[in-house]
């Protein structure tokens, strides 16, 4: 494996740097100048956190010298691994060509052409930086299109960290539909107005919604495999066609299955193809970009040179959109992807751990539920047979979920608690049988 760049000396700071530092010191640290002492939504307990420090295949560590097997994969990005050697290769080669350019590159094209190509609704495609940005900007051209302003997403689904869709990912109450509740606060009330709840896996509610708002829904976004919920057969087919036949832009959020369930996606595993997709985390290797990929007639909404021409224009840019670096990075990503085996190497480990967490629960007693498909998979402790939405997983034990997602990492196995478990091609048949091994740990200690 190529070694890594050799930073230049940093000028004199008050902080010594990480490598430097005990990992109590870091903490510490952290605690006094990031509130709660992490970085985006997980938080943990006191006496689990840790500071990363390097990874490498299916392995982290942290500044204590502690290893975790990586089933949290940077939050999902890294699917074929951490330190690939191939993607260090290529980001140390572009680095030394430059590191930001703002305007076109080779990677960024080559990688356009790639993501294209493989998308079922490709046809063009603008890139973003983040997950949000894209979700943001396929529903601001789904409203420039449209002439519309309400947006219909369905209840218990994440569709980005932006205003627009924090409505009805975590609501605990028992709302009729389609009425909306923020996620967060400081979030405007006008567009809690201009937002539908559906419930997934109801086709008759979801149609009936569409129906009703037909004349001011602009979008229905929809996580194709919300959370660790797969779509029953008929759903997605029922919305796509409704949505088609009131002009409604159909958008899948492809952030998470975009090149993990399949070449083609979602789009390719479950038959449907909407009318724009938003890709991320494995399209940047681990590195921040992002893809809006769709029909022309819709993305040519975004081109700059439309602008002023009379008709309507989104603005869709951000100083790294593009970037060289992460897009090299997704270019070497999808290469090692698209070769033979890949999918079926990925969907047989997540088979075999999901089925090892069952045999495990078993022994020990403890009801659960693996959901979820191929490499993502999610711990839920119930007794029921089948979970479909969102109010049926807030009829499972939540705590007992997050508490074994905590005893998971204590033995070494890392992934945000309570949620899912992303595998990627690093992971051995050794490291499933670890972490089933710290599962049926983790079980006894739940139970």
């Amino acid at each position: 494996m190529p070694k890594s760049v050799q930073a230049a000396p940093a000028a004199k700071t008050t902080a010594t740097s990480a490598t430097a530092m005990s990992q109590d010191a870091l903490l510490k640290m952290a605690e006094k100048y990031i509130p709660g002492a992490c970085v985006g939504s997980l938080y943990l307990p006191a006496n689990l956190r840790m500071v990363m420090t390097r990874a490498e295949g299916s392995k982290l560590y942290d500044a204590g010298g502690k290893e975790y097997i990586d089933c949290m994969l940077g939050s999902g990005p890294l699917v074929i691994g951490n330190s690939h050697p191939q993607v260090v290769e290529a980001v140390q080669r572009q680095a030394a060509l430059g590191s930001t350019y703002y305007a076109l590159n080779e990677p960024a094209v080559k990688l356009a052409a790639k993501i294209v190509e493989a998308a079922p609704c490709g046809e063009t495609m603008r890139f973003q930086t983040t997950g949000s940005d894209a979700t943001e900007g396929a529903l601001r051209i789904a409203r420039a299109a449209t002439g519309r302003q309400k947006v219909l997403k369905f209840e218990g689904g994440f569709n980005g960290g932006h205003d627009s869709t924090q409505f009805s990912r975590s609501s605990v109450e028992d709302l009729l539909h389609p009425e909306s509740v923020p996620d967060s606060d400081g979030v405007p009330e006008s567009l809690r107005q201009d937002t539908v709840i559906a419930p997934f896996n109801d086709p008759e509610t979801t149609v009936r919604l569409i129906e009703e708002h037909r004349n001011e829904l602009a979008a229905v976004i929809i996580e194709p495999l919300q959370r660790s919920l797969k779509p029953e057969p008929g759903f997605l087919e029922a919305v796509r066609a409704a949505t088609e036949k009131h002009g409604i832009v159909f958008i899948f959020d492809e952030i998470v299955t975009g090149f993990r369930l399949a070449w083609g996606g979602a789009q390719e595993r479950y038959g449907v193809v909407p009318d724009l997709a938003c890709y991320g985390k494995a399209v940047g290797g681990g590195y921040p970009v992002s893809a809006i990929v769709g029909r022309a007639a819709l993305m040519k909404l975004a081109d700059p040179g439309k602008k002023g021409q009379g008709g309507p224009y989104c603005f869709l840019s951000g100083t790294m959109t593009a970037n060289p670096i992460a897009c090299v990075a997704g270019l070497v990503t999808l290469e090692v992807l698209e070769q033979p085996g890949t999918y079926e190497r990925l969907f047989a480990i997540g088979e075999r751990l999901a089925d090892g967490i069952r045999k495990a629960a078993r022994k020990v007693g403890v009801p659960v539920l693996v959901a979820g498909d191929g490499p993502v998979l999610q711990v839920h402790f119930t007794d029921r047979k089948e979970l479909r939405n969102h109010r049926d997983l807030l009829k499972t034990d939540t705590k007992k979920g997050s508490q074994f997602g905590l005893e998971m990492i204590s033995r070494g196995v890392y992934f945000t608690p309570g949620s899912k478990i992303y595998l990627s091609l690093a992971h051995t048949d050794r490291d499933i049988e670890r972490t089933i091994e710290a599962a049926e740990d983790s079980l006894k200690a739940v139970a």
